[in-house]
């Protein structure tokens, strides 16, 4: 991430975990943000009914649904910068993908399990259409569909 001056997206279902793996991650994406890089989350909606039946699929204490909020709640504090986005996904749970201008993660969520349970892989874009491109062609088509979260009649506190 530290590396990425163009972009950088995190479409995973809750992304709860990157505020509480990186210090001051708030304050990293605000100066990414203002030297003019992309910043994008796609997350998803923790009313929606996937949401529910993910977490009754997961049935672990910590639920999607306040996962997503920290992530909300961390959104929130980014409202008035320029170059932050924040979408919901209205798909299903199946996949997290983090880019950082040409490299990323992907992991597939397996089922039964939470993110940090399942595999991931380190892409870096090597080729046109290869791997890479693809995952990416991925995020864009759910970031098309997904609505702005300070739209989507939600209060971002949750």
């Amino acid at each position: 991430m530290t590396k990425a001056q163009h972009e950088l997206v995190f479409a995973g279902y809750t992304n709860y975990f990157l505020w509480l793996e990186q210090a001051n991650l708030a304050g990293a994406l605000r100066r990414k943000a203002q030297s003019g890089c992309r910043v994008r989350f796609l997350i998803g909606d923790p009313a929606s009914p996937v949401t529910a039946a993910r977490e009754a699929e997961e049935a672990v204490p910590l639920t999607l649904s306040t996962r997503i909020a920290v992530t909300l709640n961390e959104l929130e504090k980014l409202r008035d910068v320029t170059n932050v986005e924040g979408r919901f996904e209205i798909g299903h749970v199946n996949l997290s993908v983090f880019r950082f201008d040409d490299e990323m993660i992907v992991t597939p969520i397996l089922a039964r399990k939470v993110g940090h349970d399942s595999p991931l892989m380190h892409l870096r874009r090597s080729q046109a259409d290869g791997m890479f491109d693809r995952f990416a062609a991925h995020v864009e088509e759910l970031w098309s569909r997904g609505r702005d979260i300070r739209e989507a009649g939600q209060d971002v506190q949750a």
